[in-house]
C-alpha cells in the first residue's frame, strides 16, 4: 500500500509533501533523516531507496537555509538517470538541478557550478577532485555542501572514491572543524565484507557505518508491506551434470602440459588444476618471476599458459567454438611477432594442433551441455503469445558477445520471440560500450523493442531497468551484494530467478555460501541496530580515530617507499623483450593522472600505430596513437601518446607494461602508485623551452 505523502503528514503528524507518493515503509525509514541524523537507508532493489531520497532531499531544501545538496553516485550512466528519472520530476519547478558527469564542461568549474545550483547529480570523482584541487573555480569545501547523499554506500570501505571523500569528512569532524554536510546512504546490502562469522560480518557493518559517520535503518514496522511490494523471485538451480567426454578440452590440456616440460618450472612451484582462477594466479605469479629474473622463456610461457587456461574456462561455460576463437585470436597477432626461439616454440605448438583443435570444437557431439539448460530456461519463459522480460547475468564481455552470437543465431530462440542484445560497462577500450550505446540499449529494453539483456555486473546495481519476469546467473562466481542485487531485478509477478551450475559445482557451492552470507548480513544489522545510542556512537568514533591513526602510518610507509630510490637509478624496460627504454627520472605526472616520458630521446624506442578515439573530451589533451615497442618484432604494447595543451606530444605509459630495474631486484608493478620512486610534476614551461629552444628569444 502506498500513500501519498500529504495524507501520511495529516494521519501522522509527519511532513507533508503534496503530490509525492511514498510507501508507508519508505516513510518510515526516512524519518531519522529528517530530524538531520546521518543515517544509512537499507532497502532491498525496487524497494524505492532513491525515491526516499528524493523525499529527504526535497524537505531538507525546504527547510535548510541556503541548502546544497549533492547526490553521489558510482557510475556515470547513473548521473542523467537519476536526474531525469527520479529527482527533475519532482524538484525541477522549484529549484535549480544539474547533473555533472565527465562528458560536460561542470566538472571543470565546479565551485561555481554549485554556487548557482541548488541539487548537484555527479560521480564521486568529480566531488573528490573538486575537494582537493585548490584552483578557485574548482575547489569546494565540505561546509559548502549542506546534504550529502551516497548512492550504492556500501562501496564507502578501501580505497573507493566514496571513501576517500569521508575520509576528508571524517578528519574533519575529529578536528571539529565544522560544519559538515548531512550524509544520507543507500544500500541493498552493505554486505559482510568477506565474513564467514556474525561476530565479523557486526564489525563489517559497524566499519560501513564508521566511514559514513552514520547509524544503518531499515523498515521494521512496516516490514509486511515491503515484503508485498518487493516480492522474492521463485529461486531455483538448474543443475547440469558432467560431461561425459570433452576430447576438446583433453587437447588443450594436453598442450599445456607441452609448454610445462618445455619451461622447466622451478621445483618449489607448484601449478594447481588447469581449467581453474587458482591456475590462473598461479601462472600469473610465474609470469612476474621470469621478469624479475630476466628468464624470458619463464614469462611467455606462463602468458600463453594463460591464454590457454581462458580457453578452458570458456569451454567450460560456453561453446567449444568460442572456445576455440579466443586461442586463435590470440595467436594471430602472435604469428608475426616472435622474438626467439621461445616464441617459435609456442606459435609452432599452436600451428601444428590448429587443425585439430577446430575439428575438435566443431564436433556437436561434445558440445557444452550447459548451453541446451540454458536454452530450456528462456525457452520455457518467454512464448511468443506473452510478453517477457529478462536478463542474463555472465561474467566477462566476451561471454556477452559469445552469448549474443549463439542467441541470434539460434532458431529456436528466435522463434520464441527473444530480442536480446549486450549491456556492458561503459568505456573507452574496443570492446567497451559507449555511454550513448547504453542508454539506446536500456531505452529499447524499456520500451519493448527488446526483451532480453545479456549483461555483466553493470545491470546489478542502480540502473533504472524494468521488472524482469526471469534473472539467469550464468557461469558467474560473485558475492552476496551481487546475488542479492541481481535477484532484486526479477521482480514481476510470478518471476523466476535462475542458477545454472554444474552438478557440485563452484557456482552451485557459491551460491549456497550467499545464501548464507545474505542471512548472516541481516543478522549483523540487526545486532548493529540493537545497540544504544550511546554505545553505537563510542564504537563508531573510536572506530575513525583507529582508522585515521592506520592510515597516516600507512602514508608515512608510502612515502618511505617512494623514497627507496633515486629515479635516475631506475631503469625500465620492455615487459616483453626485456629491452631498456627509459629511466625512471625521463618520467613526469600531469595532473596527478598521466605518467609520460618527457625525454625526447625516447622516440626511437617506440613506433606509432591506429589512433586512439575517446567518447569525451578533455580540457588540456587529447589522445593520438598507439605506441608499441620498437625493438625488432616486438610490438609490446606501451599505451598512447597524447597532445598536451595542442603543443606537447607526449607519450603517455602504463607502468604494467614495464618491467623496473633497480639496484638491488627487477620487479613489476600493477600502477604506478606502487614504484619505488618518486616522479616529479610536469613542468611545462621547462618542456616547451627544451622542445623549442627560441621560443621565448
Amino acid at each position: 500500500m502506498w500513500f501519498p505523502s500529504q495524507l501520511i503528514g495529516q494521519r501522522e503528524g509527519r511532513h507533508v509533501m503534496a503530490d509525492f507518493r511514498l510507501y508507508v515503509y519508505q516513510q518510515e525509514v526516512v524519518e531519522r533523516a529528517l530530524k538531520h541524523e546521518n543515517i544509512i537507508i537499507w532497502l532491498p532493489t525496487g524497494g524505492g531507496k532513491t525515491r526516499a531520497a528524493v523525499y529527504v532531499a526535497k524537505k531538507h531544501l525546504e527547510t535548510t537555509p541556503n541548502a546544497k545538496v549533492v547526490v553521489l553516485v558510482n557510475k556515470v550512466h547513473l548521473v542523467d538517470q537519476h536526474h531525469t528519472n527520479e529527482f527533475e520530476p519532482y524538484l525541477d519547478r522549484k529549484y535549480r538541478l544539474l547533473p555533472v558527469s565527465g562528458e560536460c564542461d561542470g566538472k571543470d568549474f565546479f565551485g561555481v557550478v554549485l554556487k548557482d545550483s541548488d541539487l548537484i547529480i555527479c560521480t564521486a570523482q568529480i566531488l573528490h577532485n573538486a575537494l582537493i584541487n585548490m584552483e578557485d573555480s574548482r575547489h569546494i569545501e565540505l561546509s559548502d555542501i549542506t546534504l550529502l547523499i551516497i548512492d550504492e554506500c556500501h562501496h564507502t570501505h578501501k580505497e573507493y572514491v566514496y571513501n576517500q571523500i569521508m575520509r576528508i569528512y571524517v578528519e574533519k569532524k575529529l578536528k571539529r572543524q565544522g560544519p559538515l554536510p548531512q550524509i544520507l546512504g543507500l544500500t541493498a546490502s552493505p554486505g559482510t565484507g568477506g565474513a564467514k562469522t556474525l561476530d565479523k560480518a557486526v564489525e563489517h557493518v559497524m566499519e560501513i557505518c564508521a566511514n559514513l559517520d552514520s547509524a544503518i535503518v531499515s523498515s521494521k514496522i512496516y516490514e509486511p508491506e515491503l515484503k508485498r511490494k518487493v516480492p522474492r523471485p521463485v529461486k531455483r538451480f538448474d543443475i547440469v551434470e558432467n560431461r561425459k567426454e570433452d576430447p576438446f578440452g583433453d587437447h588443450l590440456k594436453w598442450m599445456m602440459q607441452q609448454i610445462h616440460e618445455f619451461m622447466v618450472i622451478p621445483t618449489e612451484f607448484r601449478l594447481r588444476e588447469t581449467g581453474t582462477q587458482e591456475y590462473e594466479a598461479d601462472v600469473v605469479i610465474l609470469e612476474q618471476l621470469g621478469v624479475r629474473e630476466g628468464n624470458r622463456l619463464l614469462a611467455q610461457c606462463a602468458l600463453h599458459l594463460r591464454q590457454y587456461n581462458d580457453a578452458l574456462l570458456i569451454n567450460d561455460t560456453l561453446r567449444m567454438m568460442d572456445a576455440y576463437r579466443t586461442l586463435e585470436d590470440f595467436y594471430n597477432t602472435k604469428f608475426t611477432t616472435a622474438i626467439d626461439g621461445t616464441d617459435f616454440f609456442l606459435v609452432g605448438l599452436y600451428q601444428e594442433n590448429q587443425v585439430k583443435l577446430k575439428e575438435l570444437a566443431s564436433d556437436s557431439r561434445f558440445e557444452n551441455p550447459k548451453m541446451a539448460k540454458l536454452q530450456s530456461i528462456l525457452l520455457e519463459q518467454f512464448v511468443p503469445s506473452e510478453e517477457s522480460r529478462g536478463i542474463l547475468f555472465c561474467k566477462t564481455r566476451q561471454s556477452t558477445r559469445c552469448l549474443h552470437d549463439w542467441i541470434h543465431n539460434n532458431r529456436d530462440l528466435k522463434h520464441a520471440g527473444i530480442k536480446a542484445d549486450i549491456l556492458t560497462g561503459a568505456g573507452n577500450g574496443i570492446n567497451h560500450m559507449t555511454q550513448h550505446e547504453q542508454k539506446d540499449t536500456i531505452r529499447n529494453f524499456r520500451k519493448g523493442t527488446l526483451n532480453l539483456l545479456i549483461s555483466t555486473s553493470v545491470a546489478e546495481e542502480g540502473l533504472d531497468i524494468p521488472e524482469c519476469n526471469l534473472v539467469v546467473r550464468y557461469g558467474l562466481l560473485t558475492n552476496e551484494i551481487a546475488q542479492q542485487q541481481a535477484s532484486g531485478r526479477a521482480r514481476a509477478k510470478d518471476s523466476v530467478y535462475s542458477v545454472v551450475a554444474q552438478a557440485g559445482g563452484r557456482e552451485e557451492r557459491r551460491e549456497h555460501t550467499n545464501e548464507y552470507l545474505e542471512e548472516l548480513t541481516g543478522k549483523a544489522i540487526a545486532k548493529v541496530q540493537e545497540m544504544s545510542v550511546r554505545d553505537f556512537r563510542a564504537k563508531i568514533n573510536q572506530l575513525q580515530i583507529d582508522e585515521v591513526c592506520r592510515r597516516r602510518l600507512e602514508e608515512m610507509q608510502k612515502t618511505q617507499k617512494k623514497s627507496r630510490y633515486c629515479a635516475s637509478n631506475i631503469q625500465l624496460l620492455c615487459r616483453n623483450c626485456f629491452t631498456i627504454v627509459a629511466s625512471g627520472s625521463d618520467i613526469a605526472l600531469i595532473d596527478n593522472t598521466h605518467y609520460v616520458n618527457i625525454n625526447r630521446q625516447f622516440e626511437q624506442h617506440y613506433k606509432a600505430g591506429g589512433q586512439v578515439y575517446l567518447e569525451r573530451s578533455f580540457e588540456d589533451w587529447e589522445p593520438g596513437r598507439v605506441i608499441s615497442c620498437n625493438n625488432g618484432n616486438c610490438n609490446k604494447q606501451w599505451g598512447f601518446e597524447m597532445k598536451y595543451k595542442k603543443i606537447g606530444l607526449l607519450p603517455n605509459l602504463a607502468i604494467k607494461n614495464f618491467a623496473l630495474q633497480t639496484p638491488d631486484e627487477r620487479m613489476t608493478v600493477k600502477k604506478w602508485k606502487d614504484v619505488p620512486f618518486t616522479v616529479e610534476e610536469f613542468n611545462f614551461e621547462n618542456y616547451c623551452t627544451d622542445k623549442f629552444p627560441d621560443l621565448l628569444d
